[in-house]
């Protein structure tokens, strides 16, 4: 089976890249675990003319291409606006290779994705759709909307499948869609990954947080929760991982409130140097104020730290058994308390690191794509992959 993915995930052009582009996140480890299910597997997504960031991975997998259309420019309206000039070129472009696919795999939000989905509904194509923002927690307008119409097309071949976790379904009004969970890490990865040595008192103290510097992650509570950490123990720091459009305004927070050496703002960083740092810190800090899957909080579990965390989604099931300690706010005093309390006993911040590690082996890359494999066969009513005989050996091979 012929499998086209389109995707709004930007991608840049990159000539060591087997398939010629490189990305970044966990999206290219997702793809190309995707791909082993799959004879072919195409990737249709946008290509960004500026010079790439550091930490790409190259987009690869099996029998994997990647074709590109040029990304609108500019943010928000502007992005919208410039859309309309761009959109009869996607038109044509999709139209062609979904009419050329066997199925089709959406990951959404996004405007190339949407496209995507409706023109593989207008083709009658099977249909794997996936919905990576905060399911039940419409981002916008467009992405509420987005959610109904998902609960409406959900069943037979179109496969629907939220990113996050819960005792219940994701949608009461229909309960074909289930959940999937998000990882970038294969289960050699997470038995190869270092554990970060345990946090003993009068040792400094090394906080880490990873994610995009968006309002929702809560990055200014935490900055503002270390005045009062560092009456506490004074030798410790905050090193943020990750880059976005507060970066500006959460490093000037960071001058006012004299904490210049004490906050490291890191940026993009390779999925390897990520986990790296990870193993290399005391404590994971994720004061978001939502959240679909965090794989970011995975990785923290991976490398043995314990972790301080939002209530939210599906972390309180992460956590659950003792792997972190669950915020009872997400002010500024709630961190600094919360962390307090943590820092109390380093002999229970151990063991909180231990079972976090422990947790970690059940969310592999393996697990996610044996996962959707089995629901999309069952779906589709077919093999994903197509069986043959070995003229040779007189054998069947996958």
């Amino acid at each position: 089976m012929n499998l086209l993915v389109i995707s709004h995930k930007e991608t840049w052009s990159d000539h060591q890249s087997p398939t010629g582009f490189s990305t970044k996140g966990g999206f290219p480890f997702q793809m190309e675990a995707l791909s082993e299910l799959f004879d072919e597997t195409q990737i249709l997504s946008l290509q960004r003319a500026s010079d790439p960031p550091p930490g790409l991975v190259p987009l690869t997998g099996n029998h994997l291409q990647v074709k590109t259309l040029p990304e609108p420019k500019g943010h928000d309206l502007e992005r919208k606006l410039r859309l309309v000039l761009h959109l009869p070129r996607w038109l044509m472009a999709v139209w062609q290779e979904v009419a050329k696919a066997d199925a089709v795999h959406t990951p959404l939000p996004g405007d190339l994705g949407t496209v995507g989905m409706i023109i593989a509904l207008l083709q009658k194509k099977p249909l794997f759709v996936r919905h990576c923002g905060r399911w039940g927690i419409p981002s916008s307008a467009f992405d509420g909307w987005l959610q109904r119409f998902l609960e409406r097309i959900a069943g037979s071949r179109n496969v629907v499948m939220a990113t996050g976790g819960a005792d219940h379904p994701p949608s009461s009004r229909n309960p074909a869609i289930s959940w999937i969970f998000s990882t970038a890490l294969t289960a050699p990865e997470l038995d190869e990954t270092p554990t970060a040595k345990p946090w003993k008192a009068g040792e400094p103290l090394r906080l880490v947080t990873v994610g995009s510097l968006l309002p929702g992650k809560n990055i200014s509570a935490l900055i503002a929760a270390l005045p009062e950490l560092l009456a506490r123990n004074p030798e410790l720091n905050l090193e943020v991982i990750g880059t976005g459009r507060l970066l500006e305004d959460l490093q000037q927070q960071t001058r006012q409130l004299g904490l210049e050496e004490i906050v490291i703002f890191s940026g993009n960083l390779s999925h390897d140097e990520v986990m790296a740092h990870l193993s290399q810190s005391h404590v994971f800090v994720f004061p978001t104020h939502s959240e679909g899957f965090p794989k970011a909080l995975l990785e923290a579990m991976a490398c043995g730290l314990p972790i301080v965390a939002s209530p939210v989604s599906v972390i309180p099931s992460l956590l659950e058994g003792g792997a972190g300690l669950l915020l009872n706010g997400q002010d500024a005093p709630s961190i600094a308390n919360a962390l307090a309390d943590l820092l109390s006993d380093p002999e229970k911040m151990a063991v909180m690191g231990r079972l976090a590690r422990e947790r970690a082996q059940s969310y592999t890359l393996e697990r996610w794509r044996d996962e959707i494999g089995q629901r999309l066969s069952e779906a589709w009513g077919k093999p994903l992959k197509q069986k043959y005989v070995d003229p040779d050996q007189g054998a069947e091979l996958a």
